[in-house]
């Protein structure tokens, strides 16, 4: 089990590892690499592995594989440190850039993946007499919604930082105006 050492941190910067490890738990990553992610990400210069292990209280073996998968979700890189031969790790820290690192992998991992089968499916489906038209339809309808989303993600992924949140805050205005229009 990961354990912070207490005297080393403020209680509000373990309580943010803490609860960013729990929320990676959820996000279906290791508990400690969120915790490493969350305490590089507060970190106010770069850390090397043995800081890491010695701040988080985790054996260094898994910190040194948790940031193997931190920088293969580009998420942590690895910086050279004036003086010191050993090497030292720093967290993106722009939340934007954050968000769109994660959702890159998760739909790499996860999406793509799905959507090649659900295509497969329903191409599959089209020329197959034992399956219904019920089923064959929904699974055209379930293709052609996936495929929606993949669209207006790529669409989304090209667009500035600034014209995001633009969108995010016009999404609000927009839900207001239906929410009233509908009652």
């Amino acid at each position: 089990m990961t354990e912070i050492q207490e005297h080393t941190l403020p209680a509000v910067v373990e309580s943010f590892i803490l609860h960013w490890g729990d929320l990676g738990n959820h996000w279906g990553v290791n508990r400690s690499i969120a915790q490493m992610h969350a305490l590089l990400y507060l970190a106010e210069r770069p850390m090397t592995a043995e800081a890491i292990a010695d701040e988080l209280g985790i054996a260094r073996s898994n910190v040194s594989n948790s940031l193997k998968e931190l920088q293969g979700w580009k998420l942590v890189r690895r910086v050279p440190v004036r003086g010191d031969r050993r090497d030292h790790y720093e967290a993106e820290t722009d939340p934007w850039e954050i968000a769109r690192r994660i959702a890159e992998g998760r739909k790499a991992r996860e999406v793509d993946p799905a959507h090649h089968a659900l295509q497969a499916c329903a191409a599959a489906a089209q020329d197959d007499p034992t399956v219904s038209d019920v089923a064959r339809q929904r699974l055209a309808d379930m293709a052609a919604f996936v495929e929606s989303l993949n669209t207006w993600y790529e669409q989304m992924l090209v667009l500035p930082n600034a014209t995001l949140l633009g969108l995010i805050r016009l999404g609000a205005r927009v839900v207001r105006i239906l929410g009233r229009s509908e009652r």
